[in-house]
């Protein structure tokens, strides 16, 4: 098997020619991609569940809309919490190498982590800039992306700590695109639906 250059931390965002109705139009932020697999959270499909309501103790620290992201189609039952903790980057560096986060934080790229939703929220209360529950995600087996990449369903662009926490999370897929340097940022004004244009 070859090997899959990680793209952890980076964003999927789905083509308008994506046929799935669960990422249409999807913003997916990869948690973890490796030979094994991927696993990603959908970052602008807010739900009308308030935090506080499913989460003792989250709702407060939960940035604005205060409510759960249905993260994808798989385990909506469960939970994910996912982080920025800002800092300086002498602090960044540190805490790349494991040092310096806070209990129940895990840093999965750059500013962004997993937050553990068993731990107390107290504990993490002053460390987090901001922070989405994300019920359920998005997963691919071995070789699966890949063979979407090559299909050409997802482009693959940088993530911005400021993607997780956006405060418009409707206009995320627009807004991505809208601030590529390539022909993708064209690919912003696509109509939601064609056959109207």
């Amino acid at each position: 098997m070859t090997e899959v250059s990680s793209l952890t931390g980076r964003l999927l965002v789905a083509t308008p020619t994506l046929s799935d109705p669960n990422f249409d139009r999807a913003v997916v932020l990869l948690l973890d991609h490796d030979e094994e697999g991927s696993l990603g959270v959908v970052l602008n499909r807010p739900t009308p569940v308030g935090v506080g309501d499913i989460l003792e103790g989250w709702g407060e620290l939960a940035g604005a809309p205060g409510v759960v992201f249905q993260g994808g189609p798989v385990s909506l039952d469960s939970a994910l919490g996912v982080a920025v903790i800002p800092g300086d980057e002498a602090a960044d560096s540190r805490r790349r190498r494991g040092r310096d986060d806070p209990i129940g934080f895990r840093r999965v790229h750059g500013a962004i982590g997993l937050v553990d939703l068993e731990a107390p929220p107290e504990l993490l209360a002053a460390a987090l800039g901001s922070l989405r529950i994300f019920a359920g995600y998005a997963g691919w087996g071995p070789g699966q992306l890949e063979d979407e990449l090559v299909e050409g369903a997802w482009y693959v662009v940088e993530s911005e700590p400021g993607d997780v926490s956006s405060p418009d999370p409707e206009r995320l897929w627009r807004s991505v695109l809208r601030r590529q340097r390539s022909e993708l940022a064209m690919v912003a004004t696509y109509p939601d639906d064609p056959s109207l244009n």
